[in-house]
């Protein structure tokens, strides 16, 4: 089993999907149709020739293909391109069939005018995936995106956060520590003094 791109009805890729590895080319295929679920057997009887006679009138709808030909690294959205397929398998018929008239012209001729058998050439695959979007897409697609934060980032500048509120509570409790210190001396301050001048006037 091997794994070949399946696309849409415009070649662009949809997913990759499992094959025989004997799978090559390019193969349509189908929506598949709904089919009513029919649960009494006298009707179904009925139902089962209008089934036949739907089906010859409608076609089943071509959903899109499976292509045996690998999709080159660094496309973006790969497109198959269905019409250069076509004119390739055109050129195919036309490069067999210039073959087997050269061929069946040789057989006709003498066995000692003959010269070389004729030689089947086949043309070159030409390159048939491209890019599916434009340019503009691209440049969006490949834009640097601004960072998301991850989880260790929000915590990190929390913890930061944290840490600078407690440095900031730290400071104010050393600033009003130093106040009460300062209005401490300066009662202490005051009491010397007023116990001074109360013993200089006894």
């Amino acid at each position: 089993m091997k794994a070949v791109p399946k696309v849409n009805t415009d070649g662009l890729y949809m997913e990759d999907v499992l094959v025989d590895d004997a799978f090559n080319g390019v193969v349509p295929f189908y929506n598949e149709p709904l089919h009513p679920v029919v649960l009494d057997g006298a009707a179904s009887h009925a139902t089962d020739s209008e089934d036949k006679d739907e089906g010859q009138r409608t076609e089943a709808e071509v959903a899109g293909y499976m292509v045996g030909i690998p999709v080159p690294p660094g496309l973006f959205h790969p497109r198959f391109d269905l019409v250069g397929w076509l004119a390739y398998q055109e050129a195919l018929a036309a490069a067999q069939a210039e073959y087997q008239q050269a061929l069946n012209s040789w057989h006709q001729l003498p066995q000692e005018e003959r010269g070389q058998q004729p030689v089947l050439l086949w043309p070159s695959l030409p390159e048939l995936w491209e890019e599916g979007l434009s340019p503009e897409e691209i440049e969006e697609l490949t834009k640097p995106q601004p960072a998301v934060p991850g989880e260790v980032d929000r915590l990190g500048a929390e913890l930061v956060a944290r840490e600078l509120e407690a440095l900031e509570l730290r400071r104010q409790n050393e600033a009003l520590g130093a106040q009460v210190v300062g209005l401490e001396l300066r009662m202490l301050s005051l009491e010397t003094n007023s116990s001074e001048g109360e013993g200089t006037y006894v």
